[in-house]
């Protein structure tokens, strides 16, 4: 998690003052220092200008600076999210100034820019070096005033979209405030199209105001990424993987082109189920708003006889959380730390609450060590029980690597994508049968009908999502920042790759009045990294056929890891690296493939060949 905010002008003098600090006493030929997570160096061995114990020393030296200030600033961005208040926007901001000028300090990137070009460093050296020069490219000190432009920008753009207060107004009926809960529960259970539209409609009205800070983001985003050498803000995140910006293209349009075939097949089959269900001619595009999901990247509620809300509805929200802790205690992993639940904040407001709050579910790893909290307004349904599973795989990802072999500029995943990959693996294992027989959410001698089941997990899962995810999303975000994407044809341009990749169209037309895309929270707090998220649906099947396969010897589709040590102890040989090794290379390691769709596809086998026999004589496309 980034964290990218501003402060005034008293505050940047206090950041400016701390990296003084820092580098006034920093002496590449001290022998005595603050502590680094690793001590290749002795400590009464002497260290040489120029030489490798001289770029440790460095290391040493910025890995606790950087923890020390990232704690900071997360701790300060928690409390942000999870009470948005002028005071705590203040703090945060505040506080990821002063990492931010330590990040992307002229010292820094002159250190940095020197020790790069040795050829005599441990690979471990290396990748430090190279993530702290991403890491710079953020917030490179070259330019302090549009760093702390950008900094402002950020925090004051996601404290607006997340202290908005939604109102619908629907015909004949009083305007009422809703939260997103309850937009995305309309949007699944209404029947009405009058009342989808608006509730659809309601859900977008955030985009206008947004669209000034999305302008100014794409600029100040792309000035600080270019002066570091990199082609646009979009080419700076993808440095991540070891790929330029053409090249993340290419894989994106890769992963689309191999699930195309069964996506095609599930969107004929689909917009023939809603024409019937609202009594229309069946369209070649489906119209947003008969979808269970305003970004239409997941299409819930479309099977029949699967209802997993009904077993929770009497539950206790803090069961959810606490059955998603045993999954991973069962695979061998420790109980969460005390400080987990006394610090997180797990569970939807009241309606009548005073305070607000990112109700987007996310996992924090405060101190880079054992501090970890969940940000989450949990309640008792399916989903929710799914999402709790998957950010304690976040959770314990943190935990894994924060040992002291893996520095903390390094803890991390072993790219952005495996951290979401581990998450969604745990919560496709969730969902598994088997499983949820085991926490009697379904009766022991009832087994769903295997394809209405692979129906609804192609529905609500990677299916569905990759078009939206690979597709819609990240051609748009490339288009915004490598191309420079001018404010006049946001819209359209969403709307033009809607279309393309997921065979979507708005209700009505949609002009550049709007700025539908802004209100995809990953726009302005997560930027650019979106096929993150496609990426580790893809890495997810994989692994899932690997424990399968290797470890389970189970199907794949009834698979059951609880209480499977082995399963655990495969998964822990993963998190524990950290981003210390290559990901293709752990990638290979960890399943003897390279990045592929067809373990996904395998998957999906049985509900490919249903799907062509439902949609024989249909014209299948878009």
């Amino acid at each position: 998690m980034q964290t990218r905010t501003t402060a005034g002008i008293g505050m940047t003098l206090l950041a400016i003052g701390l990296l003084t600090i820092f580098f006034l006493t920093y002496d590449p030929n001290r022998v005595d220092g603050p502590p680094g997570p690793t001590t290749e160096t002795g400590a009464d061995q002497p260290v040489l200008p120029g030489s490798p114990a001289e770029v440790q020393r460095f290391l040493d030296e910025y890995n606790a600076t950087y923890r020390r200030l990232w704690t900071a600033a997360e701790g300060a961005k928690f409390a942000a999210e999870s009470d948005i208040t002028p005071g705590h926007t203040h703090n945060r901001i505040a506080a990821a100034q002063a990492l931010g000028e330590f990040l992307g300090s002229a010292a820094v990137i002159d250190k940095l820019r020197l020790y790069r070009q040795r050829l005599d460093l441990t690979s471990l050296q290396d990748r430090q070096l190279e993530v702290a020069w991403q890491e710079a490219a953020h917030y490179p000190g070259t330019l302090p005033e549009v760093v702390s432009r950008l900094l402002t920008a950020e925090a004051v753009a996601n404290d607006s979209l997340y202290a908005y207060k939604y109102v619908l107004e629907l015909p004949d009926q009083t305007p009422r405030r809703v939260t997103p809960n309850e937009i995305a529960d309309l949007l699944v259970t209404s029947t009405d199209l009058a009342e989808r539209q608006a509730v659809w409609e309601c859900s977008k009205a955030i985009g206008p105001k947004l669209k000034d800070s999305v302008v100014e983001l794409q600029g100040l985003r792309n000035r600080t990424a270019r002066e570091m050498g990199y082609s646009s803000f979009f080419g700076l995140e993808v440095a991540d993987y070891g790929l330029d910006s053409s090249e993340m293209m290419t894989l994106m349009d890769e992963l689309i082109g191999g699930i195309m075939p069964l996506y095609e097949q599930l969107h004929c089959w689909v917009r023939h189920e809603l024409a019937a269900r609202y009594g229309t001619a069946v369209p070649d595009l489906i119209p947003a708003h008969w979808l269970g999901n305003r970004w239409a990247q997941e299409w819930p509620g479309l099977v029949a006889g699967i209802d997993l809300d009904r077993p929770l509805q009497h539950a206790e929200p803090k069961w959810l959380v606490e059955q998603g802790e045993r999954f991973y205690i069962s695979l061998g992993f420790n109980p969460l730390p005390a400080n987990f639940w006394a610090r997180s904040d797990l569970y939807q407001l009241p309606p009548d609450a005073t305070r607000g709050k990112n109700t987007h579910a996310s996992a924090w790893h405060i101190d880079l060590n054992q501090d970890v909290r969940a940000l989450m307004s949990v309640k008792p349904d399916f989903a929710w029980f799914q999402t709790t599973h998957h950010e304690l795989g976040h959770i314990y990802y943190y935990l894994a690597y924060s040992r002291p072999e893996v520095p903390p500029i390094l803890r991390r995943g072993a790219n952005r994508a495996f951290h979401e990959g581990i998450g969604s693996l745990i919560e496709l294992a969730a969902g598994e049968v088997p499983y949820l027989q085991q926490v009697e959410l379904l009766p022991p001698n009832e087994t769903p009908d295997e394809i209405q089941w692979l129906l609804n997990q192609a529905l609500t899962g990677g299916v569905v999502f990759l078009p939206f995810a690979c597709g819609t999303m990240t051609h748009w975000e490339y288009d915004l920042y490598e191309e420079d994407l001018p404010r006049h044809l946001y819209n359209t341009r969403w709307w033009e790759y809607a279309a393309n990749y997921q065979g979507i169209a708005p209700p009505t037309e949609r002009g550049e009045a709007f700025c539908d895309p802004a209100t995809k929270t990953h726009i302005i707090d997560d930027p650019a990294q979106y096929y993150d998220y496609a990426i580790s649906t893809v890495i997810l099947h994989q692994l899932h056929r690997y424990i399968c396969r290797n470890i389970l010897k189970q199907d794949v589709r009834a698979a059951n890891y609880f209480g499977h040590k082995s399963v655990g102890l495969y998964l822990d040989s993963i998190l524990r690296l950290g981003a210390t090794r290559n990901w293709a290379q752990v990638m290979r390691e960890a399943t003897g493939e390279d990045l592929s769709t067809e373990a996904m596809l395998e998957y999906f086998a049985p509900l490919m060949a249903w799907l062509q026999e439902q949609n024989a004589g249909r014209e299948v496309g878009f």
